[in-house]
């Protein structure tokens, strides 16, 4: 095990810092990456993003690895030494892992001689809230590198530890949340009638928006909807209350399924909102694109863990999480694939979660297999 990428895991799991908030955590890797000589290191990209470049002699392809700076607003239930001192805030996806695995390809690129190409390490801020991969592609200094491939991976608890897990097309949902706010007319609580109260409605929506559900995770038109929030009115009991709010997380495989999904939506709140004269609005947010993955780019994924005795694992169907990653698989040749953190690894955000040190090496392999295959040819 590489001791001072354990180190680094450590000292940036130490001091977390939230989506679009992370130049402390870019810092740490600049100072990091720059005894390593990279040809160039492109700061602030789309926020706090971190491109560190390595160019060698002649033209040949661009390839971008790509890993995550931000953190959850989680309290860290661990008590190790390395625990967080950010009140609140801990990296409980394991982005810190992610962050030392990539890190650590730059020690060995400045001693790789390859006689083509390009190498990225691209760290993104903002992955949690499905901003940064955006701000990235809008940012013409990255779109300037030109890459030919994105790759990414993401460590899975509940997988056999060391495990490489795959698939072709979509490796991870469309995701995107919604908040629906009424707004009735307030009254007194005794004389409900002279008011507008949004309860039977809010409970109307929650009834319907339930029937659009298809659990079924083998199905091409799975729709998981997950209410998150409910607020309405407050504890004063004179008063029966004109506003409330309903959030809501939705996960579908296909874009056009999200599509048929919102408009299932949008056409609920119409009804019912006109059915209790009550005034509705929509607002979409975290919009996550489903992670597609390129069949070339998974055929190099599934070579290099083969070449180094890694269990391959071959997933039947996509995961359930939204991945911002996403993006990039709408503009390059890309892919992300699972590392698997453990059979009983607490799961990804709880808050006793940390990520394993020991697969850093594994993520290490598979990254330097996967541009060795591309550049050294």
């Amino acid at each position: 095990m590489n001791k001072t990428l354990v180190q680094l895991r450590k000292r940036l799991h130490k001091y977390p810092e939230l989506s679009g908030e992370e130049y402390a955590t870019a810092k740490q890797i600049i100072e990091f990456v720059k005894e390593f000589k990279p040809t160039k290191i492109i700061d602030s990209i789309g926020g706090a993003g971190v491109a560190v470049v390595y160019e060698f002699e002649n033209v040949g392809p661009t390839v971008v690895i790509r890993c995550e700076l931000d953190a959850l607003p989680i309290v860290e239930e661990n008590t190790f030494a390395h625990q967080s001192k950010n009140s609140g805030v801990s990296h409980k996806c394991g982005h810190d892992g992610h962050m030392a695995i990539v890190a650590g390809l730059a020690e060995w690129l400045s001693a790789t001689e390859f006689d083509k190409g390009n190498v990225v390490l691209l760290f993104q801020p903002a992955e949690e809230t499905g901003k940064g991969a955006t701000k990235v592609l809008e940012d013409d200094r990255f779109l300037n590198l030109n890459p030919d491939y994105v790759f990414a991976l993401h460590n899975l608890p509940g997988e056999k530890i060391h495990s490489i897990i795959v698939k072709s097309s979509f490796f991870t949902a469309t995701v995107q949340s919604f908040r629906i706010q009424l707004t009735g007319k307030k009254s007194h609580a005794s004389e409900p009638e002279n008011g507008v109260n949004p309860a039977m409605a809010i409970s109307q929506l929650i009834q319907v928006i339930h029937t659009f559900a298809n659990p079924n995770a083998n199905s091409e038109n799975f729709a998981l909807l997950t209410p998150i929030c409910i607020d309405l009115g407050e504890k004063n009991y004179g008063i029966s209350p004109e506003n409330a709010e309903l959030h809501y997380t939705i996960r579908t495989w296909s874009g056009e399924v999200m599509s048929v999904l919102e408009n299932k939506i949008k056409q609920a709140v119409s009804e019912i909102s006109n059915t209790h004269t009550i005034k509705a609005e929509i607002d979409w947010f975290e919009f996550f694109p489903a992670s597609n993955n390129n069949t070339e780019c998974v055929g190099m994924i599934e070579k290099v863990a083969n070449e180094n005795n890694f269990e391959l694992v071959e997933h039947p169907c996509s995961l359930k999480f939204g991945e911002d990653f996403g993006w990039f698989s709408l503009k390059y040749k890309s892919a992300i694939f699972g590392l698997g953190a453990g059979k009983h690894q607490p799961a990804l955000h709880h808050a006793d979660y940390d990520f394993p040190d020991e697969i850093i090496a594994t993520g290490l392999l598979m990254f330097k297999g996967l541009i060795t295959e591309i550049l050294g040819k």
